[in-house]
């Protein structure tokens, strides 16, 4: 039984993570299709909260360090550079959740603080690797009103997740 049931959490997960890998593979198609740019609601970011809330914190993980890579591979954007700045902000996104989550009860703030924090972490990354010149560009590209919102958006979700999941 326990085997079996392994065996159904580990299916799962990989049947997640190949629709994480193909949405994230399809945003510039569906993007075109929709005539509206994806990639202003953070799909690698909507990846990992649905990781965070419907996997586990090593496959949450697992996805936050390789998508941005695996974007940079198969669509050359975004660059190596801003790939790694992604990566790491959501690598620090989910260990700050689960260190908050652990010291705090509300998942809300939780989450809410680990996204504002590994974008402040983001943009201070950012803005030095542009002084250096490793990087070209605006340091905000998305605009901050955005940003707000997806983020309050993602916040409000997890929190309902897990308020549902305790009941």
């Amino acid at each position: 039984m326990a085997t079996s049931i392994a065996l159904n959490r580990k299916i799962s997960q990989a049947l997640f993570d190949l629709a994480a890998i193909a949405f994230i593979y399809f945003i510039p198609a569906i993007s075109h299709m929709l005539s509206f740019p994806l990639y202003l609601l953070e799909p690698m970011r909507i990846v990992l909260i649905l990781a965070l809330v419907h996997t586990h914190k090593i496959n949450a993980l697992v996805l936050a360090a390789t998508l941005p890579f695996f974007t940079f591979l198969v669509s050359g954007h975004p660059i190596l550079p801003k790939a790694i700045l992604i990566s790491g902000e959501l690598v620090i996104n989910v260990l700050l959740f689960f260190a908050i989550a652990s010291r705090v009860k509300s998942n809300f703030v939780a989450i809410l603080s680990s996204i504002v924090l590994s974008k402040m972490l983001y943009y201070f990354a950012k803005f030095l690797l542009i002084q250096v010149a490793v990087l070209e560009m605006g340091l905000v590209s998305t605009s901050l009103w955005i940003q707000i919102t997806t983020t309050l958006v993602f916040s409000i979700y997890v929190a309902l997740f897990f308020r549902k999941n305790k009941q």
